[in-house]
């Protein structure tokens, strides 16, 4: 009996399922003595316990296992946009912002897209407020644009809008400011991507910041 046990404490060394077998240890231990006229019945009881520890033990394994996969892909998606915007990995802090960018980047442009297949500007900044800060905001960047206040470039926070008049007198292209003059956006060429403000192509069509009212 002492043997089983040593062997689900070492198929599962976590500490609430380990409390767990020590008072089932103790508990078994009682019922062997008072049921030594019946071993059958103590067989049986052991049976059933034993089934149901091994389930929770492959249960709480599989959430350490997925905790751990979670910190490395964490760990990964902090160096990866370090990298890209050019900063300290300190200040890459918000991971469902960067795990939501990290998803989709690269996928493709399309305009009027909405998914996997094909995105446009306005599309992507729509899903990402919505998954990011839970918040549902107009669809097209027109609209978007008039439903946001307009801010100073030194009042740019991560997560707000850029705004660009691209070939047109109209609000025509919008991406999501995130640090050190990066940001975020739809490009009709490479898809989901991180650009540079500084970048004459952007210099030159910048038309004003905005925040969600």
């Amino acid at each position: 009996m002492f043997l089983f046990i040593i062997f689900f404490f070492n198929l599962n060394p976590d500490k609430n399922t380990s409390f767990l077998w020590s008072v089932t240890f103790i508990f078994l231990e009682i019922m062997n003595i008072t049921c030594k006229k019946n071993k059958l019945k103590y067989l049986q009881l052991l049976q059933v316990i034993l089934i149901v520890f091994f389930f929770i033990s492959c249960s709480s394994n599989k959430k350490i296992s997925n905790k751990k996969n979670d910190v490395k892909n964490n760990n990964e998606i902090v160096i990866k946009y370090a990298e890209l915007l050019n900063t300290e990995k300190k200040k890459i802090t918000n991971l469902k912002l960067y795990g939501f960018i990290n998803d989709w980047y690269g996928t493709p442009y399309k305009y009027g897209g909405s998914n996997k297949l094909g995105i446009d500007c306005s599309g992507f900044v729509n899903l990402f407020y919505n998954e990011v800060f839970n918040k549902k905001i107009p669809r097209t960047v027109n609209d978007i644009y008039l439903n946001s206040i307009e801010i100073n470039r030194n009042d740019i926070n991560e997560g707000d809008f850029i705004f660009f008049k691209i070939e047109s007198k109209k609000v025509s292209h919008i991406g999501i400011y995130l640090i050190n003059d990066k940001f975020v956006h739809a490009s009709t060429k490479k898809g989901i991507m991180i650009s540079d403000l500084n970048e004459p192509y952007f210099k030159k069509n910048l038309f004003k910041f905005g925040r969600i009212k």
